[in-house]
């Protein structure tokens, strides 16, 4: 079992199965307007209903690092614009590491509407077959489009 385990660990790491997920929603604000009300960094917890904590860092710049659902998750800021930020999940001793990304921007279309694109990326190489990796995307697809909306909503009211 033991060396079934790390034969198959080996081969995911030297085989890596990278994956994409792009969502997008558009939205009847100014992408200023948009980003003031869910781009903070902790404003994850008004739109993906998830408690978060800032453990690093100043909340806003580059290395803070935000802790997410009791502390089972953390991510670190690794990129940032005005109407943008981008952050990873670390790795963490003895689980599979995925190369977690995520990047969420308010892009204006206009000077009255914008769009907010979110997208994930990760590998899905620790998964045993196509299903199981389609299944893992289906999953995150629907809790971010869900949260997706939840921003519209917020930034529209």
């Amino acid at each position: 079992m033991t060396v079934a385990l790390l034969a198959y660990s080996a081969a995911a790491l030297a085989d890596p199965d990278y994956r994409t997920v792009k969502m997008e929603i558009d939205v009847n604000k100014p992408a200023s307007e948009v980003w003031a009300k869910i781009g903070g960094y902790c404003d994850i917890s008004k739109w993906l209903e998830v408690d978060c904590k800032i453990v690093s860092g100043d909340g806003s710049g580059m290395g803070t690092v935000r802790a997410l659902a009791n502390d089972r998750i953390r991510e670190i800021l690794v990129g940032k614009t005005e109407l943008s930020y981008g952050y990873t999940q670390p790795v963490k001793e003895g689980t599979f590491y995925s190369l977690y990304h995520g990047f969420m921007e308010a892009r204006p279309l206009s000077k009255r509407t914008s769009k907010i694109l979110y997208t994930l990326i990760l590998d899905v190489s620790d998964k045993p077959d196509e299903a199981s990796k389609q299944a893992d995307l289906t999953q995150r697809r629907t809790r971010f489009e869900a949260a997706l909306k939840k921003m519209k909503q917020i930034a529209e009211q």
